[in-house]
């Protein structure tokens, strides 16, 4: 790996992490490309951010989940695939597993190639409106339909590929990858799914029947969600990150993308060490 990319968040510790880290990069023979918010921060040369993945071989991501979140669909947006190695700086670091303590051993062994990776599956996510798309969208974790902040709950039709698979009036639907269980779907309710099964989640959001349940169904599946009520401020949000507003009578499609996410992993923790530790599952 010669090219190497930083993306970090905008945040005091991780400016001063990117400048020791560019140092060390550079002093390794590596040529470094740092996200132009961050580089004007801290006095380096920058690189524009939808350019990043492009020039790359790997884009170390210093910050939290929420930042590696921005990585992956960064780098699924260039239609490369580009390795993600997460240095945590957050509260959580559930995706984002290594410490800042451990940055440059890791590194270390990453630049050789000794550290394995591991691919996750990314949703491609489209607004159809009067049966014309208005947007699309590649997401790792979620795409969430929800109602309004004030608003009544919303109304929705859902199929899978050619078949009904309920009518639910609720705040919302999460639909959700395996990666992404473990987010905004699991608080809700959902299950925890290993992030290399081959399937996506759906989690109603407080629904109005107890029958509406949080169903997991084939990858290869095609899911509609139309919002048949009024929408009063309702909204599909991608990852937590971005928000769409919708109309009545909007048309969700989801489907799992062609592009993978690929992470980088710890080579001492497991994803079910991490559960205990980080989630205090089965604690």
């Amino acid at each position: 790996m010669k090219n190497i990319g930083i993306i970090a968040k905008d945040i005091a510790r991780a400016r001063k992490a990117v400048i020791k880290l560019n140092r060390w990069l550079a002093s390794k023979g590596k040529k470094v490309h740092i996200d132009e918010q961050t580089a004007s921060a801290v006095g380096l040369p920058g690189c524009a951010l939808k350019e990043l993945a492009s020039r790359v071989d790997m884009i170390i991501v210093l910050g939290g989940d929420g930042t590696l979140l921005s990585a992956a669909r960064l780098v699924a947006a260039s239609g490369r695939k580009v390795p993600l190695f997460g240095v945590n700086l957050g509260s959580l670091g559930f995706m984002a597993e290594v410490s800042l303590d451990e940055l440059y051993d890791n590194l270390q062994k990453a630049l050789a190639g000794k550290l394995r990776s591991e691919e996750r599956m990314m949703l491609d996510v489209s607004i159809l409106r009067a049966g014309r798309k208005v947007s699309a969208y590649k997401v790792l974790n979620d795409a969430v339909v929800s109602k309004g902040a004030l608003a009544r709950m919303v109304s929705l039709e859902v199929t899978v590929g050619e078949d009904h698979l309920t009518s639910v009036r609720s705040d919302g639907l999460i639909l959700a990858t395996p990666t992404g269980s473990t987010a905004y779907s699991m608080s809700a309710g959902g299950p925890i799914v290993h992030p290399t099964l081959h399937c996506m989640v759906l989690t109603p959001i407080c629904p109005h029947t107890l029958s509406n349940r949080p169903i997991a169904i084939p990858d290869t599946s095609l899911v509609r969600v139309k919002l048949t009520s009024s929408s009063e401020g309702a909204m599909l949000t991608l990852d937590g990150q971005v928000a769409c507003p919708l109309r009545k009578n909007d048309l969700i499609e989801v489907r799992k993308s062609k592009q993978k996410a690929e992470i980088i992993k710890h080579p001492a923790k497991d994803y079910y060490d991490i559960l205990r530790t980080k989630l205090k599952w089965g604690n």
